[in-house]
C-alpha cells in the first residue's frame, strides 16, 4: 500500500500560492479541492447525484449514487502580494484531489479520497539591506490525506442516510533560511574576514496523527424531491509534526542536527449546508462549516528572530452557490447538456485577523453518452491581513477537474 502511494504522490504536485501561515500550517484547501465544487463558490454538500463524486465534509451523500464515480483535479493559481508598500507574485500548479465512489446497491456505497488540507509552497530569493544581502526562502509543506468512507440509507426511512469517513494524515515539510554575508557593520578593511560565509537554517520533518492513526467525519443527510440538507461532525485531533534542525554555515560546517517535534491541536468542525432544487434543474445552495481554534499554533521554527507562533481564531466558511443541471439526454443541444455554476463564498482563516472573500464561475462539459465530464472553474478574490504581520494577497485561479461516471460491476 505504502508504495502505491508513494507512486501516486510522485506523478503529483502539491503546493500553495499563498504565503500566510507558512510557520504554521500554511494554506488550508477548501472543502476537498474539487472543480465542480469550486465553481459554486464551495457551497453544494448537501447536492446528491452521480455526477457530485464524493465530499469530504459530507460521506453520507454517495448513499443516493447509482453510478461509479471517478474524480481527478488540477490547480493553477497566481497571487499578487502586497504588504506595507512591498509587491510581488507567485504562481502555483497542483493536483488538490483525487476520488473514487461505488455503489453497492441495498449494501450501501464506499469510496476512498486522496486530499490536501493543508500546504505551504514557496522559494524565493531576495536582496536584503543596504547591502543587498541575499537570502533565500523555501517551504515546501503538505499535510494530505487519504480518506476512506462509507455509507448507507435507512432501511425504512429511505430519505436518510448516514455516512462515516477516516482520515489518514500524512505529509513532508521542509523549511531552509539562507543568508549570505552581511558587512553592514564591518569597516572596508575588515569585510575581507566574512568573505562568502552563508547562514543556513533548515528544517525537516513529517505529519501524523498523535497517538492514533486517523481522525473521524460523521455525517447525516436528507434527501427531499427539492429541498437536500446534511449535518456532519468532525472530531478533534492533534497533528504531530516530528521534525530535524540542521544549523550550516557555508555548507561546511553542520552541527549535530537537533530533533524536536511540535504538536498543532486541531479542533472539532461542524458543518451543514442544503440544496434547493426548482424547475428541475435549477439548484441554489447554501453550506456552513465551523472549527473553534483556540489554542495558538507553535511555529516550525523561530531562527533568525522569527515570531515562536501564530495566533488563531474562529475558522468560518460561508459559502453560496447556484447551479444549472445540464440534461440528461444525450440528444438534445450541447449546450443545453452543460452544467453552469455561480457562487461566491467568505472564509476567516485560522491565521487570527486573516480573512477572505471570493467568487467564482464553472461549467461542466459533457464529453461522450457515458456521463464523462470536464470540469472547468475560474475563481478569484482576496486575502485580507488585518494584523499587519501577514501580507494582503489578491489571487486567481483555475481549476479542472475530469469526472468518470461509469456502472462497474452491473449488469447492462
Amino acid at each position: 500500500m505504502k508504495k502505491v502511494i508513494l507512486i501516486l504522490l510522485g506523478l503529483t504536485v502539491f503546493g500553495s500560492a499563498s504565503v500566510i501561515g507558512l510557520d504554521a500550517l500554511g494554506e488550508e484547501q477548501v472543502a476537498g479541492g474539487m472543480a465542480s465544487t469550486a465553481g459554486r463558490g464551495y457551497a453544494g454538500g448537501a447536492k446528491t447525484g452521480d455526477a457530485e463524486g464524493l465530499s469530504v465534509l459530507n460521506p453520507a451523500r454517495n448513499a443516493f449514487d447509482t453510478k461509479v464515480v471517478f474524480n481527478v483535479n488540477f490547480l493553477l493559481e497566481m497571487v499578487a502580494l502586497e504588504k506595507h508598500g512591498d509587491n510581488f507574485g507567485v504562481n502555483n500548479i497542483s493536483m488538490p484531489s483525487f476520488n473514487l465512489s461505488f455503489p453497492m446497491g441495498s449494501y450501501g456505497a464506499m469510496g476512498v479520497a486522496l486530499w490536501q488540507s493543508y500546504s505551504s509552497n514557496i522559494d524565493e530569493e531576495v536582496s536584503v539591506g543596504k547591502n543587498s544581502i541575499e537570502t533565500t526562502i523555501e517551504y515546501q509543506s503538505s499535510v494530505y490525506e487519504i480518506v476512506p468512507s462509507y455509507t448507507f440509507r435507512l432501511p425504512v426511512i429511505r430519505n436518510f442516510s448516514v455516512g462515516a469517513s477516516a482520515h489518514v494524515v500524512m505529509g513532508n515539510s521542509v523549511r531552509r533560511l539562507s543568508m549570505g554575508p552581511n558587512t553592514e557593520d564591518l569597516s572596508a578593511g575588515d569585510t575581507w574576514a566574512v568573505g562568502s560565509t552563508e547562514i543556513s537554517d533548515y528544517v525537516d520533518g513529517t505529519w501524523e496523527i498523535k497517538n492514533h492513526p486517523a481522525y473521524y467525519t460523521g455525517a447525516v443527510q436528507y434527501r427531499g424531491h427539492q429541498s437536500s440538507f446534511y449535518f456532519s461532525y468532525t472530531t478533534p485531533h492533534t497533528l504531530l509534526n516530528k521534525l530535524d534542525y540542521n544549523f550550516r554555515m557555508s555548507e561546511l560546517d553542520t552541527l549535530a542536527p537537533t530533533k524536536k517535534s511540535r504538536e498543532i491541536e486541531v479542533p472539532a468542525m461542524f458543518a451543514t449546508g442544503m440544496n434547493f432544487r426548482f424547475m428541475k434543474r435549477n439548484n441554489v445552495m447554501m453550506d456552513l462549516a465551523l472549527r473553534g481554534w483556540d489554542k495558538d499554533i507553535e511555529n516550525i521554527g523561530g531562527s533568525f528572530n522569527m515570531e515562536s507562533v501564530t495566533e488563531t481564531q474562529k475558522d468560518m466558511l460561508v459559502a453560496l452557490g447556484f447551479q444549472r443541471d445540464g440534461s440528461p439526454l444525450f440528444y438534445d443541444p450541447y449546450l443545453d447538456r452543460v452544467t453552469y455554476r455561480l457562487g461566491g463564498w467568505y472564509k476567516t482563516w485560522y491565521v487570527k485577523d486573516v480573512y477572505e472573500l471570493g467568487g467564482s464561475l464553472g461549467a461542466g462539459f459533457p464529453l461522450g453518452r457515458k456521463g464523462t465530464t470536464l470540469d472547468l472553474s475560474f475563481q478569484g478574490g482576496k486575502r485580507f491581513a488585518d494584523s499587519g504581520r501577514a501580507w494582503d494577497e489578491l489571487f486567481f485561479g483555475v481549476r479542472i477537474g475530469l469526472m468518470g461516471v461509469g456502472s462497474w460491476g452491473q449488469t447492462r
